[in-house]
């Protein structure tokens, strides 16, 4: 049970933008946090800024349509976070040990609050959901497109770009939870030389 909610309020950062956007974002960050089940309407709303009726006239259906776009958002946040990282180096290798490097900061600075977009929201709702299903399946498909579109444009053969990037995607989601539970950067670190050390082997 939750004895305590982050603070995940909206920043000077985002009063500018609209309202359905800042009632999306803080929708993600909550379910990030806290979980689907752990996470009301009406604390989306008063984290966003934003009225009860606003939220339902932007998700008239409600939480699971509400979540379907805070996982679409979440799901465009971690890709660009993937991006970023991986374009540290045109070496594919030392890209994804950057890339591992880089979710371990971002996961330390957020007090090893933001971890996975998805992952508290996907199996909280397995088979009971199935919009939110598909939307965390196709958050993953996308991340590992991310990965497998680096391998490819890197040599490597479809197939191989392919079980590269699923293999680097699981590792590095993997990771994540660890470093959350240790609250310490070492397992995505490790994870990332590990993982730089099988594409050598690859190459």
């Amino acid at each position: 049970m939750k004895t305590k909610t982050q603070d995940v309020s909206t920043s000077p950062a985002e009063a500018g933008i609209g309202t359905r956007e800042r009632v999306v974002r803080a929708a993600s960050r909550l379910f990030q946090r806290q979980g689907y089940e752990g996470t009301g309407i009406k604390l989306i709303a008063q984290e966003a800024g934003a009225t009860l009726g606003s939220v339902y006239h932007f998700f008239p259906g409600g939480k699971e349509e509400l979540a379907v776009a805070a996982i679409q958002y979440g799901d465009r946040e971690f890709a660009d976070m993937l991006s970023a990282g991986l374009a540290g180096s045109d070496d594919p290798a030392d890209a994804v040990e950057n890339c591992a490097r880089v979710l371990a900061t971002a996961l330390r600075e957020s007090d090893w609050a933001d971890g996975c977009p998805v992952t508290a929201t996907a199996l909280e709702t397995l088979g009971r959901t199935p919009p939110i299903q598909q939307a965390c399946s196709e958050a993953l498909r996308n991340w590992q497109e991310v990965l497998a579109v680096k391998f490819r444009d890197s040599g490597f053969g479809d197939e191989d770009a392919e079980e590269l990037a699923c293999t680097v995607l699981s590792a590095l989601e993997g990771a994540e939870v660890s470093s959350q539970v240790f609250r310490s950067e070492e397992p995505l670190l490790t994870t990332g030389r590990s993982m730089a050390q099988l594409i050598r082997a690859r190459s």
